[in-house]
């Protein structure tokens, strides 16, 4: 590996060579990972798409589920969204479910690069169950309205108290037990341009959305549920870039209320295909553009730390590439969390805590070199180095939880028959902070009545090879 103070020098800008000589491996440079621009940075050179062909957009029955916002049977949609270069995404209606995203690689080998099941019941029944037990995997969801854990699942806002279903220990994760992931989303768009297709999708949710009547799971005292009506658009498309870009507009229709939101997608990428060999996903590198994380208390709750504690000298240092398994179980490394917060960490180190890594990464303030896309900043990368395959990652988004898979235990069964358990996979959720409605120094979630929130994040992929 290349020392510390080389690798500060290079910052961002690291190259492909870079990366692979952390295998002893000699190939030729393929230039910067980090580009000035939109363009080079998402597609290689000798990639360049012809723009406006090989794009198209199919739709198919999936099946219907008794939707919980009107307790009826609904019928349920797949989207295919297919490119020039090969690569296809499958997107679907019930949550908002990313099922699959086929990526070539070396050789032209194609495979699907992220997890998930195979029908609707199965994602119905295992994906994000209303369960209190931590609710599942949420494979590929698009998670609202509030991503991430709020402690103890409760929040102050409009003079008022509110409490949500508390399903993952002693907080709420992910929405509560009822997340945007469970509900049938609607189709309002469909979109098929000379430079992209997609489709935008709809959710209406209530004011109270997430309530429950006391002694129902996760609310033994009762919960008051999110506070305002918002109506919330995503809209997923594909360009022959291999950009799967998803735009998040969440409209608050109250006059009088303000509420909060924090939008992600919560898509498990594995690279080397996601029915690869048990932990290849601990194989691949990454590369995470935050100079400083989150340490939790002993519940996965942020410390209140505004800005969080430097990566340097830690497991979670991912400033320069290197594979997630190689210090996943470091235990006894520096993890910088001041000694005063023992007592909310119990003394254990954050890898302890999280069982690897599961945490809200701080992502470095952009610049020209780090803008992309859609003027996004740079927030992660992942690398594949046997199929060649890469994937990057935009945001306007201030954090990212980068979690490796920690709790897949190989009781799930994957869309092609075989199991997932740790290493099968990994996440870039693009978010605002979790637990932000209760630490005011953290970025704030709140959006005021008839307010707009908008966000965009891109997952861009390409395969040239190393």
């Amino acid at each position: 590996m290349r020392s510390e103070s080389k690798q500060r020098r290079l910052g961002w800008i690291t190259t492909r060579r870079a990366v692979v000589a952390a295998l002893g491996v000699a190939v030729a440079a393929l230039g910067t990972v980090a580009a000035a621009s939109a363009s080079a940075a998402a597609t290689p050179a000798a990639a360049t798409p012809a723009t406006g062909h090989g794009l198209s957009i199919s739709k198919q029955y999936f099946g219907s589920t008794v939707e919980p916002y009107t307790g009826k049977e609904t019928p349920t949609y797949r989207y295919t969204l297919t490119n020039d270069r090969g690569m296809s995404v499958d997107l679907l209606s019930f949550g908002g479910i990313t099922q699959e995203i086929n990526v070539p690689g070396r050789g032209g080998r194609t495979a699907d690069v992220v997890l998930g099941f195979k029908t609707l019941k199965d994602y119905v029944t295992f994906d994000s169950p209303p369960v209190t037990a931590n609710g599942g995997p949420y494979f590929g969801e698009t998670i609202g309205r509030y991503g991430n854990r709020i402690a103890k699942g409760t929040f102050k806002l409009n003079g008022t108290t509110y409490t949500l279903p508390v399903n993952n220990g002693v907080n709420s994760l992910h929405g509560g037990l009822v997340g945007f992931g469970n509900h049938v989303w609607s189709q309002v768009a469909v979109i098929h341009t000379g430079s992209e297709v997609g489709v935008t999708l709809q959710l209406v949710s209530p004011n109270g959305d997430s309530g429950g009547a006391a002694g129902s799971p996760g609310c033994p005292t009762g919960c008051t549920g999110y506070p305002a009506a918002l109506t919330v658009d995503v809209t997923y498309t594909l360009n022959n870039a291999g950009q799967y870009r998803i735009h998040y507009q969440a409209h608050n229709d109250s006059s009088t209320l303000s509420t909060v939101v924090n939008l992600t997608n919560h898509s498990y990428f594995n690279l080397a295909g996601q029915n690869s060999t048990a932990g290849s996903a601990y194989g691949q590198y990454v590369q995470i553009n935050a100079n400083r994380y989150s340490p939790t208390d002993a519940t996965q709750i942020p410390l209140p730390l505004a800005n969080g504690v430097k990566v340097a000298g830690t497991p979670f240092d991912f400033r320069a590439p290197h594979t997630i398994g190689s210090r996943i179980d470091d235990v006894s490394a520096p993890d910088n969390v001041p000694a005063t917060f023992d007592s909310l960490t119990d003394g254990e180190s954050q890898l302890t805590i999280a069982q690897g890594y599961d945490h809200n990464w701080i992502l470095n303030a952009q610049t020209a070199r780090t803008t992309g896309p859609d003027g996004l900043n740079l927030a992660a990368r992942a690398w594949d180095l046997a199929s060649g395959r890469e994937l990057t990652v935009w945001t306007d988004q201030p954090g990212v939880q980068f979690y490796s898979g920690n709790f897949l235990t190989g009781t799930l069964i994957g869309i092609t028959g075989n199991t997932y358990r740790q290493g099968a996979g990994y996440t870039f959720e693009t978010q605002h902070f979790p637990d932000s409605p209760n630490e005011p120094a953290f970025p704030s979630t709140v959006l005021a009545p008839n307010h707009t929130f908008n966000s965009t994040t891109i997952f861009a992929f390409s395969s040239n090879g190393f």
